[in-house]
């Protein structure tokens, strides 16, 4: 009983602290919430979309499983239209995927079709993201007198 009525007081302090407490640590640290704020954006807060490639025959294909291989990814690409090129990018090391690798189709409706056909659908086991493949940018040498590619950090 005596253990009880030490408790007591520390509750109740905790309790008017927490409830003098700003509303953001209310939320963060009470139970009761129902606005977990942290967790998702608010609803009115539009997310900027993502720069699309102009369409193009090639596909950039991401997602892939570790097991996955270019005649597979070929395969399974093949359904919607002919496929020019599949390549599962590799790991030098291990030969593994590494989990991405392009599709090139032989006419942009083909590559259109395969978008839609495989786009979010499960390959291996996996879920797969198919888009347009960004062009690569030229190869600039490397010199020492060039200065670093992300800005000038002197």
């Amino acid at each position: 009983m005596a253990m009880a009525a030490m408790r007591l007081p520390a509750i109740a302090r905790a309790a008017t602290e927490m409830a003098s407490a700003p509303v953001g640590l209310r939320r963060l640290f009470c139970s009761n919430a129902t606005n977990f704020s942290f967790l998702s954006p608010p609803a009115n807060s539009e997310t900027p979309a993502r720069p699309q490639a102009e369409p193009s025959t090639n596909l950039f294909v991401s997602g892939l499983s570790k097991r996955t291989t270019s005649e597979g990814l070929r395969t399974a690409f093949a359904q919607f239209g002919e496929v020019a090129d599949a390549k599962v990018v590799t790991d030098r090391v291990s030969g593994y995927s590494k989990g991405f690798g392009f599709v090139r189709y032989v006419t942009l409706e083909d590559s259109a079709k395969g978008i839609a056909g495989m786009d979010g659908k499960f390959l291996d086991g996996w879920v797969i993201f198919a888009e347009y493949a960004k062009p690569r940018e030229p190869y600039r040498p490397h010199n020492n007198m060039s200065p670093p590619p992300y800005g000038n950090r002197y």
